[in-house]
């Protein structure tokens, strides 16, 4: 049975327990750490315990998954608010070197995310000053990038940008950034010195021009210079990235998967929070997870399936100028996931037509398929986040030995991106007369009412669709909010072999 030590980003379903479940449904193990040492929304984690876990743990494990920030800094987002020096997160990092000394044979994989220009003036996501400043610190970011690529022509926009910041906000927010930058550049250095097995740096909420587009440039030339790309990734994501390297690590065969788009130019499509079009995401995060683009669908080891827009996400549903257009057509993309599965092909179905919930239309034409039968299913939050956790999946579906565990892993992103996600959030947020998105206050327990409510017959009613009558038991738990805020659910489940054949 294969080991793993992981240190993720939080402690959100799909950052934490997913990597877990998917790990249960192949017959290894993920172990995490105690919940004290990890990060609570914005509140750091304890960066010690969490060092002190790793020397505990290491001598029986085989691999280690590792976020940079939550072992450097106490956490993706308390990365971007807390000010440590940098000396203090290099030291943290060190450990890694001592553990690789220690035993040779352990692989690590780590992962760094260059830090986002938030999209939202989120004061708990981002430094409290950010939810005053935010539209202007977007607009230096855009115009810093631009002058760096473009020159001369770009300085009025950028001096104008700078100094509609007031300079110590400036300072603070570009060295927080610097700092960061230079913890991924000394783990470019980790790579080049065979510390790591491998290495991702994801862009959270990236954009064509900004900040983040002018760090990547600075990672991906180190690279070079390292010569380190055959165990690099530089690409869109974040929160996906646990899962992508623990299917790297546990089939660390390089695998060819089919795509298959919703629309014929669906691999043109615009997404809202990355830098490129669908088409060069799938393929960067297929190779983040060791898979390629197979030649035909006889070839490949699982079909991803992949709902894109008609021509670029929007943020409500339905929408008819750019999604649910004639780029497409979701009845001719479903009769094919139907062939795929009749074939007996693995099919990992991504929903990246919206961002943060999957499309209701593709949810309702997909009732006439086996849905138990997928080998995976992803439509949460940005299109990297779903499109990682639906390769992970599908690599992993040869390697399943607990049918009970693929169950409910498959169960709770449905519960999750489908049924909280697009049906019942929505509904909560319009009971409670549409709260802040950042900060829910004394209205969270009516929230978690609201979801004891109208979440659990939901679920039991998909359970009953889809999955009853095939030897397996569910047992619900009571959903709750994973932060103060509306954003993530948490839904607990459970799926077991049925002690008798019912369901």
């Amino acid at each position: 049975m294969t080991r793993v030590l992981l240190v993720p980003p939080d402690t959100r379903p799909p950052t934490m327990d997913l990597p877990v479940q998917l790990a249960r449904m192949t017959g290894a193990e993920v172990r995490v750490p105690p919940s004290a040492a990890l990060p609570d929304f914005f509140t750091p984690g304890d960066t010690g315990a969490l060092g002190a876990w790793l020397r505990a743990g290491v001598a029986d494990a085989d691999v280690l998954v590792v976020c940079l920030e939550t072992l450097c800094l106490g956490g993706m987002i308390p990365a971007r608010r807390v000010s440590d020096p940098l000396s203090g997160a290099l030291e943290r990092l060190a450990i890694l070197a001592e553990l690789k000394a220690a035993h040779p044979a352990l692989r690590i994989y780590a992962f760094g995310v260059i830090v986002r220009v938030a999209h939202d003036n989120d004061p708990h996501e981002e430094k409290a000053y950010y939810g005053q400043w935010g539209r202007e610190l977007r607009a230096y970011s855009t115009t810093f990038d631009r002058h760096a690529r473009h020159g001369a022509a770009e300085r009025a926009a950028l001096d104008a940008a700078r100094a509609a910041v007031p300079a110590d906000i400036l300072a603070d927010w570009v060295g927080t950034r610097e700092r960061n930058r230079a913890l991924h550049l000394a783990a470019l250095d980790l790579l080049a010195g065979g510390v790591l097995s491998h290495l991702c740096l994801t862009l959270d909420d990236t954009t064509p021009y900004g900040l983040a587009a002018f760090d990547r440039r600075l990672l991906e030339a180190r690279a070079d210079a390292l010569g380190v790309w055959d165990r690099l990734d530089v690409y869109p994501g974040a929160d996906e990235v646990p899962c992508a390297l623990l299917a790297r690590a546990l089939r660390p065969e390089e695998v060819p998967v089919w795509v298959r788009f919703s629309g014929l130019g669906g691999a043109g499509t615009e997404m809202l929070y990355e830098d490129r079009p669908a088409g060069e995401l799938v393929r960067a995060h297929l190779r983040a997870a060791g898979c390629r683009l197979a030649d035909s669908v006889q070839e490949a080891a699982f079909v991803l399936a992949v709902n894109t827009p008609g021509t670029r996400q929007a943020h409500r549903q339905p929408d008819f100028a750019t999604v649910d257009t004639p780029h497409r057509h979701l009845p001719a993309f479903v009769d094919a996931l139907r062939a795929d599965l009749r074939a007996g092909r693995a099919v990992s179905v991504a929903d990246i037509a919206y961002p943060n919930g999957a499309e209701a239309r593709l949810w309702t034409l997909m009732q006439g398929l086996p849905l138990a039968e997928l080998a995976g299913f992803s439509a949460w939050n940005t299109a990297g986040n779903t499109l990682g956790s639906a390769v992970a999946f599908g690599k992993l579906a040869p390697l399943v030995t607990d049918r009970a565990a693929q169950a409910e892993a498959l169960l709770a992103r449905i519960a999750d991106d489908v049924l909280y996600q697009g049906e019942v959030r929505p509904l909560v947020r319009e009971r409670l007369g549409s709260p802040s998105p950042f900060d829910l206050g004394e209205q969270r327990a009516d929230a978690e009412a609201a979801l004891r409510e109208l979440l659990p017959p939901r679920v039991q009613a998909v359970w009953d669709a889809h999955f009853a009558g095939r030897g397996l038991s569910l047992e619900l738990g009571e959903p709750h909010l994973a932060w103060p805020r509306l954003f993530t659910g948490v839904v607990p489940l459970k799926v077991t072999e049925a002690v008798s054949g019912g369901s």
